[in-house]
């Protein structure tokens, strides 16, 4: 068996092993969970917080106005879904799209972790306040003030903070120094350094 299929078949378990969770009270009130997908030999990986209503009805991640959002994103500097591997911290729905709780995180947090695990990656692209405050273990965190920085995480593993695409739906403005200028420059950046890690190299921007 290849180190592929092997892989491969474990995160099909895992996924399995999600679609059966019970471990915190999101799971009652689910209609699909969201385990992620794409690419499990890329080096990056998008995290965002939660699924939304277009994703618990689908069971896929980012797939509402701010997943269409996201892919236009990535199709900008010629990325795309199946380039990268996207999923969220957490696996089920919030009611009313709210922010999960640190207990909710806590309880699904394990399935992300093996997921990177999994997949390896040298990058990890976190979108939003919530995603990135539980790589960095700092509650209260203002991505207004910290995207476009890179953070370090345990084994290696670099943390790029972006806005999470659904802010960017409530600012549309494209001015220069707006939220969606911004990320014209930051998924610049991820693509820089989505070359450097398949090329073997460091990041460095």
């Amino acid at each position: 068996m290849t180190d592929y299929v092997k892989r491969k078949e474990l995160l099909l378990e895992l996924n399995s092993k999600i679609s059966d969770c019970s471990l915190c009270p999101l799971s009652s009130s689910r209609t699909n969970t969201v385990p992620g997908e794409g690419s499990i030999e890329t080096p990056v990986v998008f995290v965002g917080e939660g699924p939304g209503a277009d994703e618990d009805a689908s069971g896929r991640p980012f797939v509402g106005r701010a997943g269409e959002l996201l892919t236009k994103i990535l199709e900008s500097v010629k990325l795309s879904r199946e380039d990268i591997f996207i999923t969220n911290i957490v696996k089920c729905r919030p009611p009313k799209n709210r922010v999960p709780t640190a207990e909710e995180q806590k309880a699904c947090s394990p399935y992300m972790l093996s997921q990177l695990a999994i997949i390896r990656p040298k990058l990890i692209v976190a979108l939003g306040a919530t995603a990135l405050s539980y790589f960095v273990n700092e509650e209260g965190i203002q991505i207004t003030k910290v995207r476009g920085r890179i953070f370090d995480w345990i084994g290696g593993i670099k943390v790029f903070a972006m806005f999470h695409p659904s802010y960017l739906l409530r600012n549309a403005s494209r001015a220069p120094g707006s939220p969606k200028s911004l990320t014209w420059e930051d998924i610049q950046n991820v693509r820089k350094m989505y070359d450097q890690l398949l090329s073997g190299r460091n990041i460095d921007i």
